[in-house]
């Protein structure tokens, strides 16, 4: 599993968003970016991280950053829950969890008694130039934002 480190230039990846369009991180080069990662569209934790980032996107737009969410699930998916909960952001799909394990936040996991592969809810604050300046590895969904803002106030 890949640990990344603060200072640490941020994996460049290409990704299809909800809207249809190809999308590199590189792209948002001199914007900040949170980029955070969760499990699954739609489910009471990411709705809630997902929600917590939509009620603050002013706050972090003003602070000059963008905000994308990426989860294993597909773009069809990704429509439906950035529609049902009016999300303005980008939601990046990554069905083969490429995206993920670059990041060192795909492993394994347990839920009621059960192991499985799957994503570790994090986040990466990543400065203009496209280094690290905060990671938050398996980040409590009410916390997410909190601690991104934390972060974007350096």
């Amino acid at each position: 599993m890949t640990t990344l480190r603060i200072g640490d230039m941020a994996p460049d990846f290409t990704a299809v968003a909800d809207n249809g369009e190809t999308v590199r991180l590189s792209d948002f080069r001199g914007r900040r970016v949170v980029l955070y990662f969760y499990p699954k569209d739609d489910t009471p934790g990411c709705t809630a991280q997902a929600c917590s980032f939509r009620d603050h996107f002013a706050a972090l737009a003003d602070k000059n950053a963008v905000v994308l969410g990426v989860s294993p699930d597909g773009v069809a998916s990704h429509r439906k829950f950035k529609t049902k909960y009016n999300l303005p952001f980008l939601l990046l799909a990554d069905e083969d969890h490429r995206i993920a394990e670059q990041y060192g936040v795909w492993g394994e996991r347990s839920m009621y008694g059960k192991t499985f592969m799957g994503i570790h809810r994090s986040h990466f604050v990543i400065d203009e130039e496209g280094r690290i300046v905060d990671i938050q590895y398996k980040v409590k969904p009410e916390e997410s934002v909190v601690k991104a803002l934390r972060a974007l106030e350096r």
